[in-house]
């Protein structure tokens, strides 16, 4: 548990602060923006998933809404980063090769954004700046 959660530092608290601005800002985007727009899930969105052949649209369309929302949150909050990365990354990949797959290449762009945000934040983890780095430093000082 401890590889999931403690980040990859930084040589200095600068790099970490640069880092960190498009983890709080893309994900911030992502909850409010995107997420929040199918909180509650939306008839459009289940009909949406239903033609593309996802089994059980009406639980995938929930589990989509959700990582946007509380993965993009966690992410803001560098809490669980790797973990909600991986569920945003799966999001993002459904959302580019079976939802926008026929679409121009700018309607895939923000699901690209927030795919190379979360495939990032996968490797790096929260850095100097979220609450995986405190849970970290805390249970290296326990020992």
């Amino acid at each position: 548990m401890k590889k999931i959660i403690a980040p990859i530092i930084m040589t200095n608290w600068r790099a970490d602060a640069f880092l960190a601005i498009p983890r709080i800002l893309g994900c911030f985007l992502l909850a409010t923006h995107f997420g929040m727009d199918k909180i509650p899930v939306p008839d459009w969105f289940i009909a949406d998933n239903a033609k593309l052949g996802i089994p059980f649209p009406v639980f995938f369309s929930w589990a989509a809404a959700l990582s946007e929302v509380v993965g993009g949150s966690m992410l803001i909050l560098g809490l669980g980063t790797r973990i909600a990365a991986f569920f945003l990354s799966c999001t993002m990949l459904v959302a580019i090769f079976l939802q926008q797959w026929n679409n121009e290449l700018w309607q895939k762009l923000p699901a690209m954004g927030f795919l190379w945000i979360a495939m990032f934040y996968l490797v790096l983890g929260s850095g100097r700046f979220g609450i995986d780095y405190l849970i970290a430093k805390k249970w290296a000082a326990s020992k």
